[in-house]
Parts: C-alpha cells; structure tokens; sequence
C-alpha cells in the first residue's frame, strides 16, 4: 500500500421470464388504488420493517458502474510495461496526477484525476469461470463459489436493495435504480444474481429502466401518467384515499400496510421532484457531450440526476448480457481502444468531475467494479486475454474514500496479489461502513430468519478517509 501524488435496450418483456412472478414494476396504464396496490407500492414495501444502522455515515448515496463481463486490469490500473512478450499488452502508460501512478493511454481523463481515487490493486475472489457467480460475489460479498444459474429468492440482496431497507429515502423519490439493462448471463440466459432484492423479497428490487436515455424520445412509462388519467382525476383519487385512510389505518395490520405503500405511490407519481429527473433534455448539449452520446454515457448522466433527485444508489450494469461488452476473450486491444476504454473515461470522468463541481463528490462514492480480470497470457483469439479472478483491480472515488491512494500491489506480471490482498467482501464492507451501515448488522428475510448485511469481509479502515463511529 502506497500513497502517491452497444445500444439497444433488453425489450420489457424479458421481466416476464424472471422466475418469480414480478411482472413489469409499475403498470399505470389503469391508474387506481387497487391497481397501485399490486405494482409501485411492492417497490415501497421496505419502510416497513426498517432495521436502524448505528454507524455515522461519511456518504449519503452510490453510484456503481458495474464493468459486467470483466475489465482487463493489466490494460487499465495495472499496467505491466516491463512483462515479457505476451504478457505485456499493446497499450502505452501515460502520466497521471498522483506521482509514480500510470494507467492505460487510453483513460486520458481519468488519468487526470487519479488523485481523487482510491485504486485497489488486489483484489481476487473464488470464481474464475460462471459471470453470473462472479457478478454475484463482487455485488453482495457472498463468494459462494462456482455456482452460476438465474436469480434465486434465496439470495443475497444487492447494495440499493439493503440499504432501501436501512436508511430510506424521502417518500417522493424512488431509492434506488438499476439500468440500463437487466444483464442476463450471455445472450438468451437468466437474469444475472446480484442486482435484486433476494431474500428481502421483491419489493425491495430496485426500478429497473430499461430504455436508452441517448434514445430522443426517452421516457419512463412507469413514472408517467397515461393520457386518460390527468393531474386532476389522480388530485381527486388522491382526495378519496386519504378519506378512506382513516378506517384503514384502524383495520388489520396488512390493510394498513397496503395504505401507507399506496400513500408512497401517488407521492411518487406527482413528484415534480422524481419526474425532473428523467429529462435528460434539460442538460446542455455540452454536458451530454461530454459523458458520451451513447446507452453508457448518458446512463451515467442519468445516475447523477437521479441522486440529485434524493435516490440514494445506482446502479449501471455495463453489459446487455455477460459476454457483449467487458469479456475480452477475443480481440482484447481492439475493443478497449476502439469503444470501451473511451466510452467508459468519458462517461466516468464526467461524472467525477460534475459531482465535484456540484459540491456532491464528498458525499457520495462511484464505486467502478467489474466480475473479475484478465488473463495476463494473451491468447491467439485475436489478441484476447480471458477470465482472471487470482488478481484484479477496482476503483472508488469520492463518499470518504482516500483519495490519492493505491493500495495493494500485484505481482509482476498482474497474476496474483503481491500484497495487500482483497476479497469482494472487503470492498463491500467498506462501502457499506461509509454509507453508514455496520456490515455485521442483522437484517431479517420475510420469514424474520437473520442474515448478516456483508456475509463475509472485513471494513478496510486504511481506504477511509477517517474512522465511522
């Protein structure tokens, strides 16, 4: 450890094919309480049974830009310039502004902004071969091996979906969202574990937007009224709940919670606050620029917006399945430097730099993730390198994060951690501790059965800027 100085969205009816019945999150198109009480409430459902955190948090909120497929570290962070023939990869080291610190030539920008990040070099976990279990494990710090499949109601529950359930946000803003694709486990697969509610149930999976935000007519149809029903009609259904409220807050405990999950609903739905968000058209024509006029870019974009709104975590799953993007089995150099690397320095930096502007940095954590690395052998697939899970590299900026740091090292060829070493459920603890969540806490499932937020890891205190009390 060290200080120095693709675009087209996954079509709606994939929803129908998650194994438990969950059909799309919010059908509006018959706006009335019965109707609310099936779909947007469920997504509300967790302000009943809140378990309180006893830690003092340095950050308020997350976005994750999650590298699905897995990034090639050795050809971002962890540059082996001096590795043999083979090893070595086609890209040059740059400069950045910490002292004695490269990454790729082809992350110029975020170069200039390597003293803001913590960059961990060490990282490894068990899972070398299934996406969908590496994806998992590096979401939720539950390393449970080489198990791969969809979705299970048994598993653990993702970042947003614990912290909806610890520290909720205010009743006009949904708290956490995913997009801008729900990635299946290659082409035609299950969804990918990690992203949803679990064993908290459905009601805590995050809003999945499914759309392009580059696209010109984007739009949420979950969070728009439909033309029949105005402003007026949903004012006078509003009025009409409110005087039935009083007799279903003296009835069953169920009916009661219904009550409260539809009071949210139509909070959401008339929040100038929650609707502002998704203008991208807002933004200038400079700024949308800047993050990159594609599906990645202007996801980013959007994740900033919907922060500034009050949702608390984000999401953005870089991948439409596991194997379109960040998989490099074949022609590795090729796909960095011709779409990925430029696309992700402009969509992160941007995002770095705009939340740093707005006062926001301080407060909240990017957290850039991916499954695993890449092989330091490259192979005779075009130049492709393949699954690595022995030694990978992350990186956090912002949201009490150290920032100017590199911790851990690698060997050198970038085979295996030289010092340092960290589990996904070391990241995870840590993140959560700064979000303000203690990550031995017991939360409970539907059936009151406990659970331990971070099922194992341990807080990296030497990554915080100081100590959570």
């Amino acid at each position: 450890m060290a200080h120095a100085q693709q675009n087209q969205s996954m079509p709606w009816d994939w929803w129908d094919r998650i194994p438990v019945s969950r059909r799309k999150l919010l059908k509006l198109g018959s706006l009335g309480l019965a109707g609310m009480g099936l779909t947007l409430p469920r997504l509300l459902a967790s302000e009943s049974s809140q378990t309180k955190s006893n830690q003092t948090p340095l950050a308020d909120n997350c976005i994750l830009l999650f590298l699905n497929g897995g990034p090639s570290h050795l050809d971002m962070w962890d540059m082996k310039p001096n590795a043999p023939d083979g090893i070595r990869g086609e890209f040059q080291p740059i400069s950045t502004s910490l002292v004695d610190y490269q990454m790729s030539e082809h992350l110029p920008r975020l170069a200039r902004q390597a003293h803001l990040a913590t960059i961990v070099r060490s990282m490894n976990h068990t899972v070398n071969n299934s996406h969908a279990a590496a994806v998992y494990a590096s979401l939720t710090g539950h390393d449970r091996g080489e198990q791969g499949g969809g979705t299970k109601s048994t598993d653990h529950p993702s970042l947003g979906s614990i912290m909806a359930r610890l520290r909720p946000t205010a009743a006009n803003v949904v708290p956490h969202v995913c997009l801008p694709y729900i990635t299946k486990e290659g082409a035609g697969g299950p969804p990918q574990p990690g992203f949803f509610g679990g064993f908290l149930g459905h009601s805590l999976d995050p809003l999945f937007v499914l759309k392009d935000p580059n696209a010109p007519d984007f739009r949420v149809p979950e969070l728009t009224l439909q033309n029949e029903v105005t402003s007026d009609r949903l004012a006078a259904r509003r009025r009409l709940f409110e005087t039935a409220d009083g007799s279903i807050e003296s009835g069953p405990s169920t009916s009661r919670e219904m009550s409260r999950m539809q009071s949210r609903a139509l909070d959401l739905l008339t929040s100038e606050r929650t609707q502002r968000a998704f203008r991208l058209t807002d933004e200038t024509d400079a700024t949308r620029e800047s993050y990159g006029r594609n599906i990645y870019g202007q996801s980013t974009l959007l994740a900033r917006r919907l922060l500034e709104a009050g949702t608390r975590i984000v999401t953005i799953s870089w991948a439409p399945d596991a194997n379109a993007t960040w998989d490099t089995h074949g022609s590795n150099f090729k796909s960095l430097k011709g779409t990925l690397l430029p696309q992700f320095d402009a969509a992160c930096s941007s995002l770095i730099a705009d939340l740093s502007e707005r006062g926001m940095l301080e407060r909240t954590i990017v957290a850039v993730l991916g499954d695993f690395g890449r092989t330091p052998r490259i192979n005779a697939n075009a130049g492709g390198r393949d699954h690595w899970n022995f030694c990978y590299s992350v990186m956090l900026v912002g949201g009490g994060f150290q920032p100017g740091l590199i911790y851990g090292t690698s060997d050198s060829t970038g085979a295996f951690p030289a010092s340092h070493p960290l589990v996904p459920g070391d990241i995870i603890s840590t993140i959560y501790t700064a979000l303000g969540v203690d990550p031995t806490t017991d939360i409970h499932d539907q059936f009151q059965r406990p659970y331990r937020v971070v099922p194992a890891g341990e807080v990296v205190g030497d990554l915080l800027r100081r100590r959570v009390t």
